[in-house]
């Protein structure tokens, strides 16, 4: 990336600048090795990046490391990229399977982390929808990838709602286990009338008979202990915390319902209504990252360019979740951009590194691509 100075001529924007604030974005050409040690400590709000997957490619570069040796260079570059970040680290990483042996390095890279005293958080999954690994002639689909991530500490920042989404079922809904004794019981551990089922004319299924576990009840003892539900309160989860009234499907009898009747199902307006209620503006995201992966649903065409792309629903994700509206972004494997776009994308500056030329160009059109949409559409 290229600007004017004050006196017209072009100047190289690097990373200095984008933390500076004086530009929006840079990539760079380099070992990243390098590049993120001539960072400052704890420049950036988040390093989100796919380092290579050992010797399954050798990038036009001879990478050819594998085992062990793969995971010193890693451990290395982990260490800085933790070092220069005041928020989450988190690499998307995985080992190889031949004759029957998974090399386990994503495992072994964790180990090591931990041993230097790095502190990681437990890695989400990358759930891959539409292209799944092969498990090989005896053994189980591979459908995800690690996501090694480390923190100094408590996040500085973090919107772990972001993407996340209301629940299907309030609580007390239509989830329910069998005991050792057989009977049928909520997740509060209370007693379900029939295990059977009923679908009304809208599609919605939910258990026969009325639910005993939602009204308030004196010195009844339902669940063990766990269940207990005790004069002059109502049913509490198997913490000891209070429901409110709505989550319960309790509504105290009124005049509009004077038999007290008890609510099975909610809208998704009303469990968001509940949720807030509580302080809960909306559901916390789940560790396991679901995205659709393949040609043509990546989030831009210029990324088959690269011969190990991710899609630009991953970056999303943790964007969105771990890095500040005008927070940096950091990729020291910068491949075809698609961290750098979509941080763009999502009003947050970004820095990139990457070995090949031939990449960094990739990433200055995909840049380049991404600014002409937020013209035209921003």
């Amino acid at each position: 990336m290229t600007k004017q100075n004050s006196t017209g001529q072009s100047q190289i924007i690097q990373a200095a600048d984008v933390i500076n604030g004086s530009a929006l974005w840079s990539v760079e050409q380099g070992d990243n090795l390098a590049w993120l040690k001539s960072l400052p400590d704890q420049c950036v709000d988040l390093v989100l990046t796919s380092s290579p997957y050992e010797a399954a490619r050798t990038y036009n570069v001879d990478f050819n490391l594998r085992g062990q040796p793969f995971v010193d260079w890693c451990v290395e570059r982990f260490v800085e990229c933790v070092r220069v970040c005041r928020g989450l680290t988190a690499w998307v990483i995985e080992g190889q399977t031949r004759q029957f042996r998974w090399s386990a390095t994503p495992a072994l890279l964790m180990a090591d982390l931990h041993r230097r005293g790095v502190k990681l958080r437990k890695p989400p999954a990358f759930c891959r929808v539409g292209i799944p690994g092969s498990g090989g002639p005896d053994w189980l689909r591979n459908d995800f990838e690690f996501v090694i991530c480390a923190t100094h500490g408590k996040l500085p920042w973090s919107d772990n709602t972001a993407m996340g989404h209301p629940p299907k079922w309030a609580p007390g809904g239509e989830m329910s286990n069998r005991l050792s004794s057989g009977a049928r019981v909520n997740q509060w551990g209370h007693p379900i009338d029939s295990g059977a089922t009923v679908t009304n004319g809208d599609g919605i299924t939910r258990s026969k008979g009325k639910r005993p576990s939602h009204r308030v009840a004196e010195h009844e003892n339902f669940g063990g202990g766990r269940g207990e539900v005790v004069k002059g309160s109502h049913a509490r989860d198997i913490v000891g915390k209070p429901q409110p009234e709505a989550f319960m499907g309790y509504d105290p009898p009124t005049l509009a319902n004077p038999g007290n009747e008890i609510k099975t199902t909610f809208t998704a307006d009303e469990v968001r209504g509940i949720l807030a209620a509580c302080g809960v503006t909306d559901a916390t995201a789940s560790e396991q990252v679901r995205c659709i992966v393949g040609g043509g649903v990546m989030g831009s065409d210029l990324c088959h360019e690269n011969e190990a792309p991710f899609p630009e629903s991953l970056a999303e994700f943790f964007i969105r979740s771990f890095c500040p509206p005008n927070g940096i972004v950091c990729d020291p494997h910068s491949g075809s951009g698609t961290t750098l776009a979509v941080a763009r994308y999502l009003d947050r500056r970004g820095i990139a590194c990457d070995v090949r030329e031939s990449q960094v160009e990739l990433t200055k059109r995909r840049m380049a691509a991404e600014e002409e949409k937020l013209g035209l559409f921003k």
